[in-house]
């Protein structure tokens, strides 16, 4: 929101959605033309061996871009400790199907950690002072913001994984599932978008949780709970990341030992990663740009435009038709912006708003006078 504009980011969030759930629906139609079950193999029989390449690239990189374990004190010493406690042993697993009840104890958390930023959008939104520029329709940067709605929504990388766990798996059982989830998500989405943004408006900060004061307690369990579901969510990530080493190097088959040892070392190089990276809005932006917008965009319509034998005027290839230039422009331009104007990081740093010298955010018992006086000097201080 702070990147696109508020308005123009609504308008976005609907419009990145309805083109994850569309390309998602795609994937499984260009498998069933092209008689594949994976991802890769997809890709592989209508692009050849570059395209397999590429596609796998992608998939590999993606887990190590989107491991953002960033939210304790004692950093460094949680995400060892979490990785090897919880991130590992899950991560072994070898039937995806088996981590469905470890995805809904992440949902659940989910919905109290939005719950947590809904609460002070009422208790805390009232006291932040608001930016200027607040309430345009659209900023500069929306390209940017395509990139990281891109990342919240992707899922295409383990989607055939999925497909290939239902019962029954068909396209029209497929499609149903897949509009479900995507109105779920993208009313979540609005949800926390919209919150974070009336909360600080201009102050955002990529990582929603770094504009919070660490004085307040409610967040801090907000915070624990989100780095649980950092925890249990990595592991359907390093299963994608498993599968393309298996297939590429291996041949589709790994024994015990080699299941492990793989396991151990994209874990390993995952915990490095996150321990030299605490920048979560640069990261967002770039697995964005670099990972979702091809993997989401322009692959999915690049083989069902090549493989679909329908006429060109059927909806599903002008879709497609559009969706293709569209993802290269956000791959392109969005890389370029999110190197040039990268987001401002101020992890582990108290906001403005934060300093005894100001108020208290988590003590909102003060008068309104004297509120009303201190929140006078701090927009004094910020648009003079």
């Amino acid at each position: 929101m702070k990147e696109a504009g508020f308005p123009l980011g609504i308008l976005l969030l609907f419009w990145v959605s309805y083109i994850t759930d569309f390309s998602l629906v795609l994937l499984i139609k260009g498998g069933t033309l092209s008689g594949t079950d994976s991802y890769q193999s997809l890709v592989n029989k209508t692009f050849g061996f570059p395209g397999y390449l590429l596609l796998s690239v992608l998939q590999f990189l993606y887990p190590f871009i989107v491991d953002p374990e960033n939210v304790f004190i004692g950093r460094h010493f949680i995400i060892v400790l979490s990785t090897v406690t919880f991130t590992l042993p899950l991560s072994l697993y070898r039937d995806i199907a088996k981590l469905g009840k470890i995805s809904f104890i992440s949902t659940v958390l989910t919905t109290l950690i939005l719950g947590i930023v809904m609460t002070r959008v009422i208790s805390l939104g009232p006291y932040i002072p608001k930016t200027e520029d607040a309430w345009v329709f659209a900023k500069p940067n929306a390209i940017q913001a395509v990139g990281v709605m891109s990342f919240a929504f992707i899922c295409h990388h383990n989607c055939f994984l999925v497909y290939g766990s239902l019962e029954e798996p068909t396209v029209p059982k497929w499609s149903r599932i897949i509009h479900a989830s995507i109105c779920i998500s993208v009313f979540i989405c609005i949800l926390f978008a919209t919150c974070g943004y009336l909360t600080f408006t201009g102050f955002t900060q990529g990582d929603l949780f770094e504009n919070y004061c660490r004085t307040d307690d409610l967040v801090t369990f907000g915070r624990f709970c989100y780095g649980v579901t950092v925890i249990l969510t990595y592991p359907l990530e390093c299963f994608v990341t498993r599968e393309v080493l298996t297939t590429v190097f291996f041949g589709g088959t790994l024994s015990s030992a080699c299941h492990i040892f793989i396991t151990v070392v994209i874990i390993i190089v995952a915990t490095l990663v996150s321990l030299l990276i605490d920048c979560l809005g640069i990261v967002l932006e770039l697995n964005g740009v670099l990972c979702a917008a091809p993997l989401i965009f322009i692959i999915p319509s690049a083989c069902y435009l090549k493989l679909s034998e329908e006429p060109r005027t059927h909806s599903d290839k002008i879709m497609s038709c559009v969706m293709l230039p569209v993802g290269a422009v956000v791959m392109v331009f969005g890389f370029v912006m999110a190197i040039t104007n990268p987001q401002d990081c101020t992890h582990g740093q108290e906001m403005f708003y934060c300093s005894p010298d100001n108020f208290s955010l988590t003590n909102v018992s003060d008068s309104p006078i004297q509120l009303t006086t201190q929140l006078s000097i701090l927009n004094s201080s910020i648009f003079q």
